[in-house]
């Protein structure tokens, strides 16, 4: 009996050093809810400089005036990119200190892999953000941001904990909506970048690191 469980044992410390090897496992549930209160404090910053009460009211603005409307796009592109920036701070500030606490490597070929599958469909989605700003069919920045990094944590789940493909899966379908329903798309990229951002990193931050 004694001989058979520890062969469990080793079995399990086999499979543990094995996930460890191929799986990135230092991120941190505390980033995900400090990313999702920089996204609202952002989307917050927007909604207070526009000085405008709903969502709606923006956007009809926005077609009466061009100018103000091509304004304020360019207000709310460089709020994103600064939401962006600060938010993968975070995160490789909070990876390392996980990192560390688990005397995991900060840096190796997992995390390579997980950066470069982030990243491609990242860079892509910026640039065709950026596209879509040059040729004036702003109304699709936020959707497209969201179905972009949805598609971004798929592609880089299969090297990290299985919680990011589901993130994944519903930052892509908020954004999906934002879509279809642009007149409510402000408030749809506060829901995915925001408030999912907080569960899931409420909900890694209980089931992994507590």
């Amino acid at each position: 009996m004694d001989q058979k469980q520890e062969q469990l044992e080793a079995l399990k410390g086999i499979r543990t050093l094995m996930e460890r090897s191929s799986l990135f496992l230092s991120l941190s549930g505390l980033s995900g809810i400090i990313i999702g209160m920089i996204a609202i404090a952002g989307m917050t910053f927007v909604y207070m400089n526009a000085r405008i009460q709903s969502v709606s009211s923006i956007n009809e603005t926005l077609i009466l005036d061009p100018e103000s409307r091509q304004s304020f796009y360019g207000f709310l592109f460089i709020v994103l990119l600064v939401v962006l920036v600060l938010s993968l701070c975070v995160g490789i500030v909070f990876a390392i200190r996980n990192a560390r606490k688990q005397h995991l490597p900060i840096w190796d070929s997992t995390a390579k892999r997980l950066l470069i599958n982030l990243f491609i469909p990242l860079v892509a989605g910026g640039l065709f953000c950026f596209i879509l700003f040059y040729h004036g069919n702003m109304s699709l920045i936020l959707p497209s941001t969201l179905i972009f990094y949805g598609l971004a944590l798929l592609n880089a789940s299969k090297y990290t904990i299985n919680d990011i493909r589901y993130l994944g899966i519903l930052e892509v379908i908020v954004g999906l909506l934002a879509t279809f329903f642009i007149d409510q798309a402000m408030l749809l990229w506060t829901l995915g970048f925001g408030l999912l951002h907080i569960v899931y990193g409420t909900t890694i931050y209980f089931k992994y690191e507590r």
